[in-house]
């Protein structure tokens, strides 16, 4: 991308498309290059289907010869829409070490083992305390500080804990007064969390009766949908509002009032992802069909902060990630396609 606020089109060798057969949704970036080739990346991709059957398909991204590689057998079937697909952070899968482990989160919380050739369905974890009804799950995290433990969030306004190794629940909470949409590790034992009730908070689980919010809606319930944690700079995390055009910058040293508030989208805001190598990079995409990338500054200026550069896709993006493996791309799904961005 062009180091301008000017709307850039990528040449053709610095994008990479893969088109579905499906309307496409959940995507996930392997965090460490794929167990057969090292320079490959693993992408699995969730289709989003008004219907019980879906499908999760993975591709491999080779970065040295922009080619994508589709792997028949490394397609299966899942209930619902995934709501998000996340792999294993570091690979320290306690199954294979030939193998990757990818989780998805919809009904129920589901691990599965992804080998060179073929799948595995490893668990599916309920996190309901009746065996009648499973309240379906919005969202997931992965804590790449220890990786054997995974957090939930629910429409039934709780957060769940999961020790995935063992397949028990670590702890159960009531996060919020309404639904969760989201949830994000900070460190090993602390994360985040936003609402339909409009309300960002953070959790310790060394103290698990308490919760500290963060920030609130600046309208009375308003949904926060998205949350992400600055994982290079653990002081910092950003929220988007629902039918909102900004993404809100959090020191969470000072609640309540925003560091800064990211405008410059034409429409709501759909997905955010901190640069992983970058403490004061951020990604945004929307239904303005734009993704944009914001360096944010010491101090904002008194007319707000304009994107360091800005793609266009042909329909609205509804999904970002930004890769952690090969932090040069950024990927975004949009209708049926997946394209890979090199920024």
């Amino acid at each position: 991308m062009e180091n301008s606020t000017q709307e850039s089109h990528l040449r053709s060798d610095n994008a990479v498309t893969y088109e579905s057969p499906y309307p496409l949704y959940a995507m996930a970036l392997s965090s460490t290059p794929a167990v057969t080739h090292l320079n490959y990346q693993r992408i699995a991709l969730g289709s989003f289907i008004e219907d019980y059957t879906n499908r999760v398909h993975i591709i491999s991204f080779d970065p040295e010869s922009l080619t994508l590689i589709t792997h028949p057998s490394l397609s299966f079937d899942h209930p619902y829409p995934p709501t998000k697909l996340m792999f294993q952070p570091h690979r320290k899968s306690p199954f294979s070490s030939s193998s990757d482990l990818l989780a998805s989160s919809g009904d129920y919380l589901r691990l599965w083992e992804v080998g060179h050739s073929s799948i595995e369905l490893i668990s599916v974890l309920d996190n309901s305390k009746t065996s009648e009804f499973s309240a379906p799950l919005t969202s997931f995290d992965w804590n790449d500080v220890e990786p054997n433990r995974i957090g939930t969030s629910s429409i039934d306004t709780t957060c769940t804990i999961w020790d995935i190794e063992k397949g028990v629940v670590e702890t159960q909470l009531i996060a919020h007064d309404k639904e969760v949409y989201d949830i994000a590790w900070g460190e090993g034992r602390v994360f985040g969390s936003v609402s339909a009730d409009g309300s960002v908070r953070i959790f310790d689980l060394r103290d698990k009766e308490h919760s500290t919010i963060i920030y609130e809606s600046p309208q009375p319930d308003t949904p926060l949908l998205r949350l992400a944690w600055n994982k290079q700079d653990l002081r910092y995390m950003a929220t988007t509002l629902m039918d909102s055009n900004k993404v809100v910058i959090l020191d969470i040293r000072s609640p309540t009032t925003p560091v800064a508030e990211l405008d410059r989208h034409g429409a709501s805001v759909n997905a955010i992802a901190w640069a992983p190598q970058s403490c004061k990079h951020i990604c945004s995409a929307g239904d303005d069909t734009h993704a944009l990338i914001w360096e944010l500054p010491t101090v904002a200026g008194p007319n707000g902060i304009d994107p360091l550069s800005m793609y266009s896709a042909s329909s609205e993006i509804n999904q970002l990630q930004w890769s952690a493996a090969q932090p040069d791309w950024i990927a975004i799904a949009f209708s049926n396609k997946m394209q890979l961005l090199k920024v």
